[in-house]
């Protein structure tokens, strides 16, 4: 029985506990400021935010390269001679990231992929239920594996509402027009990962205090979301009494397991200071 070991980008914003206790590798990608390149997790996400404050230019970002990819394979491949890597990737629509780790692989045959078309909380939630699955079988073959992971990714779903829209105009996500009416009329969009790709499918009006309710419940009813767990995602500077909120409502909803993602550097140059976001499987049943 070989080892299988999980890997995924640092854009899925794995809880630190829960990477230790599941033994998954994370490799990061990359935030610029300036003319700075820095890893995502190698500095405080704070960072992200007072560079904003200080220039009026947000950061960008950008994918693991190739040669990185290879260096991690090939140091996960020496640390654990015969195992299987089993790659969960940042969806390929919006990061070149995907496509080079499979670049790196070439002549690999002991590393596999699945595009988990997710980001952020979605991610996560798909490569905990890779491990999970691992766990209980641990003799799966590597293509049963990557088949299973596309199923689950196939029924992730993860929105957010972003802080501060200045963040997502930098990023192109909101037109110009979009931003200053969107500020204007307090009009906040909700951001959501559809085939891959970061999509803004609903507006709320008035501040995050007061839309959490509507925007939960919305989303949990509208993809008729497994009660097994929810993923909480939130960007440093969300007020505690709006993450208390969102606790309290996910626990009315009835959901059995609540898992708390804080969103790094990476994340945190596209949604800016107190976004706030959920994640959970579809029920495909209840359709």
């Amino acid at each position: 029985m070989k080892k299988i070991i999980l890997l995924t980008e640092s854009g899925a914003d794995m809880p630190r506990a829960l990477v230790k206790l599941h033994n998954i590798q994370v490799v990061p990608m990359h935030v610029i400021m300036g003319d700075k390149s820095y890893a995502d997790g190698s500095i405080a996400v704070t960072e992200v935010y007072d560079y904003y404050q200080r220039t009026k230019k947000v950061p960008s970002t950008s994918a693991t390269n190739p040669d990185e990819y290879q260096d991690v394979f090939k140091r996960i491949t020496e640390e654990n001679p015969g195992c299987i890597i089993i790659h969960v990737g940042y969806s390929s629509k919006p990061s070149c990231s995907y496509q080079n780790s499979i670049i790196a692989s070439e002549g690999m045959e002991n590393v596999y992929h699945a595009d988990a078309l997710n980001v952020t909380g979605g991610l996560a939630a798909i490569v905990l239920k890779a491990a999970e699955l691992i766990e209980k079988h641990p003799d799966m073959l590597p293509n049963d594996l990557v088949e299973n992971i596309e199923s689950f990714a196939a029924k992730a779903r993860v929105s957010f509402i972003p802080g501060d829209l200045v963040y997502l105009k930098a990023g192109g996500r909101v037109s110009n027009a979009a931003y200053l009416g969107g500020t204007l009329l307090q009009l906040k969009p909700m951001i959501e990962i559809v085939n891959g790709e970061l999509v803004s499918t609903r507006k709320y009006r008035g501040k995050t205090g007061n839309i959490v309710e509507k925007y939960m419940k919305e989303y949990i009813e509208k993809y008729h979301m497994d009660k097994e767990q929810i993923y909480l995602i939130y960007s440093l500077g969300l007020e505690e009494h709006i993450k208390q909120h969102m606790e309290q409502i996910a626990k009315d909803e009835g959901f059995k397991k609540i898992i708390w993602i804080q969103v790094g550097c990476m994340i945190s140059a596209h949604s800016g200071p107190g976004a706030m976001g959920i994640a959970a499987f579809e029920n495909m049943s209840s359709k």
